[in-house]
């Protein structure tokens, strides 16, 4: 499904727990999320120094971002179903949390277990 311009900015404006809930809405809707891949996923850092994998619940969300240091990577889909049951585990067991929604401002940043909580009981109602 593309998006228009207008939803891309007004749900960008977002505060990140809002972006949160849309992104798992449209996870749960589409069964698929989103990264942005080159030579390999793109991960960040917090200023803690902890690792991040962002992730969007729309190609274009994720095109958004592929700019400065992510300049050459493009967007990617991943399976629902792969994304909650090998890529959440794996970045568990690895320390990386999941960056939902980042927009170079903010995003969600949250435990695993949280978010594989929300996207079960989100699935549950389809």
């Amino acid at each position: 499904m593309l998006l228009n311009n207008k939803e891309i900015e007004v749900v960008s404006k977002l505060p990140a727990s809002k972006m949160y809930e849309y992104f798992i809405k449209k996870v749960a809707d589409f069964e698929e999320v989103w990264g942005l891949f080159d030579d390999g996923w793109a991960i960040s850092e917090d200023h803690n120094g902890n690792h991040l994998m962002p992730f969007w619940p729309k190609k274009a969300f994720a095109n958004l971002c592929a700019v400065g240091e992510w300049n050459n990577y493009r967007a990617e889909p991943i399976e629902l179903e792969d994304f909650m049951q090998e890529w959440l585990p794996g970045m568990k067991e690895d320390g990386i949390k999941p960056s939902i929604f980042w927009n170079s401002n903010d995003s969600a940043v949250l435990e695993i277990d949280t978010l594989i909580l929300d996207l079960e009981e989100e699935l549950k109602k389809y």
